[in-house]
């Protein structure tokens, strides 16, 4: 990920109309910002999400709220709670997330 060419900028999160995408159960409502390559987003996971599949993208991800664990394709699992992030690099573990109540999370990617 290269942060270049990006001029100083606020966002307003509370004013971007969150997109729906449905999870194998649950909805993942993603805010997105693109600043060249980098992608930026608030998500909010609703009760019982499960992702529908396994992700291989790079991320850095912080847990605002909630409760969010991780799956990695070998079969080890990691919960966050808030404060608490994780980073992984492109193509480096397949990983899938999913939560029982509900999370908010901000990820760069």
């Amino acid at each position: 990920m290269e942060l270049t060419a990006i001029p100083f900028g606020i966002t307003d999160w509370s004013t971007m109309e969150p997109v729906a995408h449905a999870g194998q159960t649950g909805t993942a409502y993603w805010r997105t910002c693109q600043f060249g390559s980098a992608r930026v987003r608030m998500v909010e996971y609703s009760p019982g999400y499960l992702a529908d599949h396994w992700c291989w993208r790079g991320h850095i991800l912080l847990c605002l709220e909630g409760q969010l664990h991780t799956e990695l394709e070998d079969g080890r699992q990691f919960t966050l709670t808030p404060g608490m992030s994780y980073q992984v690099g492109n193509d480096a573990e397949g990983h899938r997330s999913f939560t029982t109540h509900g999370a908010k999370l901000f990820i760069v990617d």
